[in-house]
């Protein structure tokens, strides 16, 4: 299974291969797990109780985590079930402050997450067919071939990315013309909602290109291949990379946080 950039060498199209692709994925998760400990190294610096000395333990703050999560708290007392799905998925929270920015984030937040778990399907259709190939496995259901896949996904994919799309679109605006947020983003906001836009864009652009729809803005078929992998790899560094060492890592922040102490305000 190969991949062409589109990068002329020698008169030939450069060509990726799956693997050199499996290798820049590799990457970028290797980068975001460091950036995870480093996190954690950090979470986990603080004292685990009174009068006891800082900890340096990686582990200290998943432990007390989870002593969090099952002790009795002493305002919110609900359970671990009703505050993931209630605060960390749906986002009560934000709702009660604001509906507009609540939609804002869910379609964000639903819209990516769900590309992402889309992508992670894919992967794992390629990997299975790749295995039957290698061992002579060739009885696998229809829906299992990665071509059938994709076009099964295409539609769902769509419907997600215009979600993705509606709530990038809702934050632009409010980034510039309700003041009250436009006086408060900072150049770090900026580049985070700049590069989130920039990744739908080049995905849009990639999967117009390759089925002649209007966001290809009538580029040759030829291109479809390169526009892929650009936006993969943009998309593998900057969503997946990039995300222990910038704002967005309030991604995974804020949800531990709320179960550790069970919801609330």
């Amino acid at each position: 299974m190969e991949y062409f950039s589109g990068l002329p060498i020698n008169g030939e199209i450069l060509k990726i291969t799956f693997v050199q692709v499996m290798i820049l994925a590799n990457l970028a998760i290797g980068i975001f797990l460091i950036g995870m400990y480093m996190n954690l190294k950090k979470w986990g610096m603080g004292s685990t109780g009174y009068g006891q000395p800082p900890s340096k333990s990686i582990l200290a703050f998943p432990k007390m985590l989870m002593y969090q999560m099952n002790e009795h708290a002493h305002v919110h007392n609900q359970s671990v079930l009703e505050t993931f799905v209630l605060d960390i998925i749906f986002q009560r929270r934000i709702l009660r402050r604001s509906p507009l920015r609540w939609f804002m984030h869910f379609t964000i937040f639903v819209g990516w997450m769900t590309l992402f778990v889309f992508s992670l399907l894919m992967f794992l259709v390629e990997m299975i067919h790749m295995a039957g190939d290698k061992i002579g496995f060739h009885s696998l259901p229809d829906f299992m071939n990665p071509e059938i896949f994709r076009e099964l996904l295409s539609v769902p994919n769509d419907i997600f990315s215009y979600i993705l799309l509606t709530g990038i679109i809702i934050a632009i605006y409010r980034r510039l013309f309700v003041a009250k947020v436009r006086e408060a983003t900072i150049a770090y906001d900026s580049v985070l909602l700049a590069g989130l836009t920039f990744i739908v864009i080049t995905g849009f652009v990639a999967d117009g290109i390759r089925t002649g729809r209007f966001w290809g803005f009538g580029l040759p078929f030829e291109w479809a291949p390169p526009a892929a992998l650009f936006h993969v790899i943009v998309s593998l560094l900057f969503c997946i990379a990039y995300i222990p060492f910038s704002k967005y890592i309030h991604m995974i922040a804020i949800p531990l946080a709320l179960l550790a102490n069970k919801g609330g305000e």
